[in-house]
């Protein structure tokens, strides 16, 4: 199952078990039990701690696994192989079986452990998706610390059944006790924060405690944390307040422009960036979303504050802002009923469970026409609507697409509604020549249309352009003295990971120069 250069790298992990590790799998004679019991034997080799046993009897779904404490059976589950991006998910299962320490702070342990109740998670992802081996990996630890939580990873494109009759359409999908939890990226935070609603009131407390920043980041993306680096190191008392410390960049697969590293995936450019921050003295603040911003704040009026979702409030003597943008919506009737029915936002996440089937493409910019090349070769059929007489997209790309022989594009073609009952069936659009509505039977519609500033908390208070952008001289300063802006927020062009970055380290060097004339000035 497994080749020798993988052997050898889970040989290498394998040895820093500490402790028996048994996996007991439930298999029948399929074609799919077969090849997970080659993977299973392929980790038993791999280290002595290992020992497998099978089940054909027990009413779990077959052909899964669980990874388990010695004469234990509700480890970590795997319902499917956990190869491509959830073979690190089985790894750390394994590691942390094994006796080897998460990365988890010990707070964040407790309270899992703490918690009050029987919780049977199952978590329907697809093996190509970015996004669903951190939700995996989270529930996963949850299991493992805590013996009233179990965990079942559920590879949809071997469970096909489940999936139609559950309808699910976007990935990664949790269940909780039977009942959908959540769609979409979660962190282990998130996941703890939506079960433990003290935690969160414990947190707000904490927060609203703090004594004042000289510089707060509010938004924890490339811009964020390039001002938190740059802001720690000239020594100053340096906070950030991220609603998801990475930002855009989790949703983000495939990055090859970011110079000094040839390629990389989004989730790995997130971690390095918070590892880095993390490296210096930073109070990072997460799951923490900005509400309104208030100048002129504190007893002597010379502070800033910025006031949370969650009730707390943070002062500061500056404040750089890189709040980030997000998807842009279509706006039209059945958008919001069927998302994640149907309506979806990630190709590369939930293009697999519309295998076969026909989508929709809306969009023809770069992101469009990469979402319809990707989408061609899993779907039966992708359909591109572009508003426009003609693709936005560069001609590489366009010369790709024309050369596919499953996609049509529609160009001068409003999307006026996306139709369905309890998932989608279609899409109407009118041709902007002839005014005249049509109809594309289809079972998929992914929006790849741009995005939109994450400013709405700004509005009368800090000055933003029609498009709703920050707007920042050439310093990064916001017409808010004090404050400053950095990142797609703002007005600066050319909205690229790498711009944002440098765009936050001076954003950051301004903010420190105002603190300083701003000193000198007192």
């Amino acid at each position: 199952m497994l080749d020798a250069s993988t052997k050898a790298q889970l040989k290498s992990y394998l040895d820093r078990a500490t402790q028996p590790i048994e996996i007991v799998a439930s298999l029948d004679d399929g074609k799919n039990s077969t090849d997970m019991r080659s993977l299973l034997n392929d980790i038993a080799d791999s280290s002595p701690l290992v020992r497998v046993t099978e089940s054909r009897d027990d009413l779990h779904r077959k052909p899964s696994f669980s990874v388990n404490r010695p004469s234990e059976n509700n480890g970590p589950r795997f319902a499917g192989l956990p190869m491509g991006h959830e073979f690190t998910s089985l790894i750390l299962a394994l590691l942390q079986i094994g006796g080897y320490p998460p990365k988890v702070e010990d707070a964040v342990l407790e309270q899992i452990r703490a918690l009050d109740g029987d919780f049977k998670f199952e978590i329907y992802v697809s093996l190509t998706c970015h996004s669903c081996p951190d939700v995996v990996q989270a529930l996963n630890l949850m299991a493992v610390q805590n013996p009233r939580i179990t965990n079942t990873m559920i590879d949809g494109s071997m469970f096909q059944d489940e999936v139609k009759e559950r309808q699910v359409m976007a990935v990664p999908t949790v269940y909780l006790n039977g009942t959908e939890f959540s769609q979409g990226r979660m962190s282990l935070e998130e996941i703890l924060a939506k079960l433990d609603t003290s935690g969160v009131e414990r947190e707000a407390r904490k927060i609203d405690a703090k004594d004042p920043f000289d510089m707060l980041i509010v938004g924890g993306g490339p811009a964020g944390a390039a001002a938190a680096v740059y802001a720690a190191r000239k020594g100053i008392r340096t906070g950030v307040a991220s609603e998801r410390f990475g930002g855009q960049v989790l949703d983000t697969l495939g990055i090859e422009n970011f110079i000094s590293m040839k390629e990389t995936e989004g989730p790995k450019l997130a971690f390095a960036l918070e590892e880095h921050v993390r490296s210096y003295d930073v109070d990072i603040m997460n799951l923490q979303r900005a509400k309104a911003l208030v100048p002129n704040a504190g007893p002597n009026g010379d502070l800033i504050e910025i006031q949370l979702e969650s009730g707390a409030t943070l002062k500061s003597k500056s404040v750089v802002i890189s709040t980030g943008a997000r998807w842009r919506n279509i706006n039209v009737p059945g958008e919001l009923e069927f998302k994640n029915k149907g309506v979806a936002y990630c190709p590369h996440c939930d293009g697999p469970l519309f295998k076969g089937k026909r989508v929709a493409v809306v969009g023809g910019g770069n992101s469009g026409v990469e979402a319809a090349i990707d989408l061609a070769g899993l779907v039966g059929h992708v359909t591109l609507i572009e508003f426009d007489t003609k693709l936005r997209a560069d001609a590489i790309l366009q010369r790709k697409l024309t050369s596919l022989s499953n996609v049509t594009v529609i160009t001068n073609a409003k999307t006026t509604e996306i139709t369905g009952d309890q998932k989608v069936t279609g899409l109407v659009y009118e041709d902007r020549a002839t005014q005249t509505l049509n109809t594309v039977a289809l079972e998929g519609v992914f929006i790849q249309i741009g995005l939109i500033p994450n400013t709405d908390w700004l509005k009368g208070v800090v000055e933003l352009s029609k498009h709703g952008e920050i707007i920042v001289d050439a310093r990064g300063q916001t017409s808010v003295p004090g404050v400053f802006a950095a990142g797609d927020a703002t007005t600066v062009p050319f909205k690229q990971i790498i711009i944002a970055a440098g765009d936050g380290a001076k954003a950051a060097l301004g903010a420190f120069d105002h603190l300083i004339r701003s000193s000198v000035a007192a």
